[in-house]
């Protein structure tokens, strides 16, 4: 089962359960990573590379409905190319999200003395589960991960592709949003959704597990904060997360306990 399922329209996508948020809509995770994912799927077509970055913005919530998304070259033929990949509800004029992505042709380059980190493998399998529902007691976006609980490190596992032909940076967007939840100052306080997200790999991830170190920052005086981390595989680090945070009371009517 993918997390978001094709529809009879060329780029057009019908969200399954897994792409719900905790509240009402999708998780922003989910959506960064549909719209990441067909960009990757058209990466060897196009001669674009790897998918290296992505920035993510997402404008307002989007509904657990049929979704349209439209693809937009920004720069392409050299090494580098820029993709953007924007997303609707369909029927609607305002855009839910929108990413940009930065792909790159890898090749090798000689820098003498220059040797690559070598850590002792992590194995996430000895750590205990960990399992977080939703406000609504429905399924969604978490339960399409195992996730694993360390000292520092926070381990997932996405066990439902994206999309068919979803590539590894889109797979790696999903568990990277959850980035300042991991790691908040206090818990059940306020809401802290993040309107922003960028993933930035230097290594491509082997294997299923992907590991987040996070860090998280609150100035309530402001009512802002930012997340980020470092990114690993079960082999060492990979890359980093980061994103804006903004945050808000609970709603009077939502018991802080569901959260």
């Amino acid at each position: 089962m993918t997390i978001f399922e094709p529809s009879k329209t060329p780029h057009h996508w019908h969200p399954s359960a897994l792409a719900a948020g905790p509240f009402a809509g999708l998780q922003g995770g989910a959506v960064a990573s549909l719209l990441t994912a067909e960009i990757e799927a058209l990466a060897a077509a196009r001669n674009w590379g790897t998918a290296i970055a992505t920035s993510a913005w997402f404008l307002r919530p989007t509904p657990m409905a049929e979704l349209r998304t439209q693809l937009s070259v920004v720069s392409e033929g050299g090494r580098v190319s820029v993709i953007d990949n924007t997303l609707w509800a369909v029927n609607e004029e305002a855009p839910c999200a929108t990413v940009r992505v930065t792909l790159s042709r890898e090749r090798a380059v000689e820098i003498p003395g220059f040797t690559d980190s070598v850590s002792e493998a992590a194995d996430p399998e000895r750590l205990p589960l960990r399992t977080v529902k939703a406000a609504h007691g429905r399924p969604w976006f978490m339960d399409a991960m195992e996730a694993r609980a360390g000292e520092d490190t926070a381990w997932f596992r996405l066990n439902h592709p994206v999309i068919d032909r979803a590539g590894p940076l889109s797979c790696v967007l999903g568990p990277a949003d959850w980035t300042h939840g991991i790691s908040r100052p206090f818990q059940n306080v306020v809401a802290d959704p993040n309107p922003n997200l960028t993933v930035q790999l230097f290594r491509q991830p082997l294997g299923g597990w992907l590991g987040i170190r996070p860090q998280t920052r609150w100035r309530p005086a402001t009512g802002l904060g930012v997340g980020s981390g470092i990114l690993l595989d079960v082999r060492g680090e990979i890359g980093r997360v980061s994103m804006s945070v903004v945050l808000v009371p609970f709603p009077k009517t939502v018991s802080v306990a569901a959260h």
